[in-house]
C-alpha cells in the first residue's frame, strides 16, 4: 500500500487577538446600546438632514419644470410634473438617511 501525500502543516490562527478584536466590539456595541440616549442636537441636525434631502430635488424639480413650461408649453403643466417627481425623490432620498442612520444605532 503506498502513503498518503504528508500535506504541509499550517500555521496556527492567532486566536488570543481575534477573541480580543472581537470582545472589544461585543463590549463598545453593548456600551452603545445602554446609552441609548442621543443629544438634542443630534436630533436637529437629523431633522435638518431629512428637510434639505427633500427641499433640494423638489426646488430643482420646479425649476426644471418652469424651463420646459418656457421652453415647450403645452397641454400638462411640466413644472407640477417635475414638483411630484422632486418630491418623490426627496422622499427617497430621505427615507435612506434615516435607514442609514438607524442601522447604526
Amino acid at each position: 500500500m503506498e502513503k498518503p501525500p504528508k500535506l504541509p502543516q499550517q500555521k496556527p490562527v492567532p486566536t488570543d487577538k481575534l477573541a480580543e478584536q472581537i470582545g472589544h466590539r461585543a463590549k463598545r456595541k453593548q456600551l452603545a446600546r445602554e446609552q441609548d440616549e442621543r443629544p438634542v442636537w443630534f436630533g436637529f441636525g437629523m431633522f435638518g438632514l431629512v428637510g434639505w434631502s427633500v427641499a433640494i430635488p423638489t426646488v430643482i424639480g420646479i425649476a426644471i419644470g418652469i424651463w420646459l413650461d418656457r421652453e415647450w408649453p403645452g397641454k400638462h403643466s411640466w413644472t407640477l410634473t417635475f414638483l411630484f417627481i422632486g418630491v418623490a425623490l426627496g422622499c427617497l432620498n430621505a427615507w435612506y438617511w434615516v435607514k442609514q442612520e438607524s442601522q447604526h444605532k
